[in-house]
């Protein structure tokens, strides 16, 4: 999901790109209609000087000064070029800039008709200005006046006038965007100290959210505070209070426990018997379930490495009558997000589980694939056969439907797996004993 400075800076970049755009172009038409007026004006202004400069006598009889007062019409090949026709096309006079030229055709027009066209001729655009006169209404002597002008001058004007406009618009566009990206990061710089906050809550640093926020975020900072004041207030009261339940009925369990039978009724205390043990390992199973927190992403991560090292130890000693060797492939660099006691009792548990049945050889390997853990434990003994492993593995096994030997201590791990979303599997090793694998998603964090 992009992030929402991404977002923000993403769509208002957009939006000053179309705005820039939109702008040079305006800017330009704007332009090029100004230049192309004020070409209009100063090429009639010319024409109107080479109606000055003209003598008519006749149709026949045209005299010009040998040269114009334009500079330009008197160079050849200037670009701006004069000319004088008697309708039809017929030339009865041109500026010395036509010398060698071939202009393009004077546009049809009535008298009295002045013209401005843009025209293509051989290859070249030009500006063409034209007026019809009758020069001399009592002889009736029709003259048509016309300059000519190359386009390539307003063309090196409209380009210079273009990259003059687009390089001040691009060095606007990029100030502005400096100044944009600098007030995003101040007004963000809220929402970064919550997130930065909201890390050393995760990684249990500080218990809650401390600095002054802006009234638009109190609000949210001042629930979330209540929020894990409350959490942690409600866990401490759920514990305590299950701790009582168990002392409470402990100590009469312990209490039936030690009362003697009568051996006339050895029968009915084996029965008894049976049945408080029965009792107290329900018990002890429903209070680990009701204690297991579940996924958390508040809390300090648990160091995967040293809480295996311990339990290892400690089942070394349990089991010190067998010779058990253990292969251990632990990343060092990774822990586990949620309750430690969570951790302690499913490792635990796989990992008696492993030492009760196995010969003498146990594998474990935990790793971390992106954000899940992944926690294996294979053994080389007898195994769990599948009637038993699906009976284990099935959502709303009570725990007196359970196989003994197998069922309690896995239904403990089934229970934790399922209060962090993960998924638990039992198959055969590789050895020929049971191999079980656990994945938590979201349950593991890179020290």
């Amino acid at each position: 999901m992009i992030s929402l400075s991404a977002r923000v800076s993403l769509s208002a970049a957009l939006v000053l790109a179309v705005f820039i755009i939109v702008t040079a172009l305006v800017l330009e038409r704007a332009f090029e209609d100004n230049a192309r007026s004020a070409m209009e004006e100063r090429l009639f202004a010319q024409l109107y000087m080479v109606m000055a400069a003209a003598e008519v006598e006749d149709i026949e009889h045209l005299r010009m000064p040998e040269r114009m007062g334009e500079s330009r019409l008197n160079l050849p090949g200037s670009g701006l070029y004069a000319r004088i026709s008697a309708p039809g096309n017929k030339e009865l006079w041109h500026s010395t800039s036509a010398l060698g030229m071939e202009l393009p055709p004077q546009p049809d027009s009535e008298m009295g008709d002045k013209t401005f066209n843009r025209v293509h001729h051989d290859g070249t655009d030009y500006f063409m200005a034209g007026q019809v006169v009758l020069w001399d209404i009592s002889k009736g002597v029709p003259l048509v006046f016309t300059i000519t002008e190359n386009l390539s001058y307003f063309h090196e004007q409209m380009s210079g006038y273009r990259t003059s406009l687009w390089s001040s618009l691009g060095g606007m566009a990029l100030l502005l965007l400096l100044a944009q990206a600098a007030s995003l990061a101040w007004g963000l710089r809220p929402l970064r100290t919550v997130a930065s906050e909201v890390r050393a809550i995760e990684s249990g640093t500080q218990a809650g959210l401390k600095r002054d926020y802006p009234k638009e975020l109190r609000h949210l900072t001042d629930n979330i505070n209540t929020l894990l004041h409350h959490e942690r207030a409600q866990q401490s009261r759920y514990k305590n209070a299950l701790a009582d339940l168990a002392h409470s009925l402990k100590t009469p369990l312990a209490v039936l426990r030690s009362l003697k039978i009568s051996q006339s009724h050895s029968e009915e205390s084996k029965t008894i018997n049976e049945q408080i043990n029965r009792m107290d390992t329900i018990v002890q199973y429903q209070l680990q379930r009701a204690t297991t927190s579940g996924r958390t992403t508040l809390g300090a991560p648990v160091s995967i490495a040293p809480t295996m090292e311990r339990l290892l130890q400690t089942l070394q000693k349990v089991y010190a009558d067998k010779v058990v060797q253990v292969k251990n492939d632990i990343d060092p660099g990774i822990a586990f997000r949620g309750d430690e006691s969570d951790l302690m009792e499913l490792l635990g548990n796989i990992l008696d589980n492993a030492f009760k049945w196995c010969r003498n050889e146990i594998a474990i390997t935990v790793r971390g694939d992106t954000n899940d853990l992944n926690i294996i434990v294979e053994d080389d003994g007898p195994g769990i056969d599948q009637a038993q492993a699906k009976q284990v593995l099935s959502r709303g096994v009570r725990l007196d439907e359970t196989t003994p030997g197998h069922g309690v201590g896995l239904s403990m791990v089934r229970d934790i797996v399922e209060a962090y979303e993960g998924k638990l599997g039992i198959t055969h090793s590789d050895a020929g004993g049971a191999r079980i694998y656990i994945s938590l998603p979201g349950a593991v964090s890179h020290q």
